[in-house]
């Protein structure tokens, strides 16, 4: 059962057609019973070539978030690990093949394949949760209250965390965790490390490409501005997401 009081019908009761939308076209595997067995193909891992998703919302609309900023952050850091992660995967191949590769050579090729993804995914996380109002809806605001004692204080531990990052590196990742059944903020020293069996919900980039071209050392400003930018829409979708995974 979900750790929640209110049911998967209450949620999709309130939550907004957008939201509805999205997650009809972008919806989870059917549960696979022995009448009706998964069949979905699973991608190559070595041969799947990665592309930079395009931007949800016009970046010349952010509030406090300058198009300039979001174009560079989208260009330089998040399509330079995309082209990045699909280089490292083409040498893991050659790699492989080599009878000769050294593990120890092979493991550090791995331990890069990890850093490009994590910078892939959570990038491509954090720009579609962007582009929104930055009101949250009630349903989302009744499980935080659930989660945190109040939405208060899931806001202000959030908060406190990217503050904690500013002028280093870093994610500040809302996520429900799966085994613990726990919706927590998770603080996230780089792309590599991230709590086992979590699914994001909220993702905030603190690494200073994220801010430092509008707000210089002023990371507390950038974090007032994220929020003022939040596409609640993405986030609902994910924990109605990460419910229904819980509830099988």
């Amino acid at each position: 059962m979900p750790p929640y009081p209110y049911s998967r019908r209450d949620f999709l009761a309130n939550a907004s057609g957008a939201a509805l939308v999205a997650l009809a076209s972008d919806s989870l595997a059917a549960e696979a019973t022995p009448e009706t067995p998964a069949t979905t193909a699973l991608a190559s891992a070595f041969t799947t070539a990665h592309e930079p998703k395009p931007l949800p919302f016009n970046p010349a609309k952010l509030d406090g978030i300058s198009e300039k900023l979001i174009r560079s952050h989208w260009e330089n850091n998040y399509s330079g690990a995309v082209k990045a992660l699909n280089t490292v995967k083409k040498r893991l191949v050659v790699a492989l093949e080599d009878a000769d590769t050294p593990p120890f050579l092979y493991n550090d090729l791995k331990r890069e394949h990890l850093t490009r993804t994590g910078s892939v995914v959570l990038h491509e996380l954090y720009f579609h949760n962007l582009g929104g109002s930055g009101k949250a809806g009630e349903t989302l605001k009744k499980a935080l209250a659930e989660a945190f004692g109040s939405y208060d204080a899931w806001e202000k531990e959030f908060r406190r965390i990217g503050a904690g990052l500013g002028g280093g590196s870093g994610w500040v990742v809302l996520g429900h965790n799966l085994h613990t059944g726990l919706l927590e903020n998770y603080w996230l020293a780089d792309h590599l490390h991230s709590p086992a069996a979590t699914l994001p919900i909220l993702v905030m980039d603190m690494y200073e490409h994220a801010y430092q071209m509008d707000y210089g050392a002023a990371a507390t400003q950038y974090v007032d501005a994220f929020f003022r930018n939040i596409q609640w829409d993405v986030a609902a979708v994910r924990l109605e997401k990460a419910l229904k995974i819980q509830s099988l």
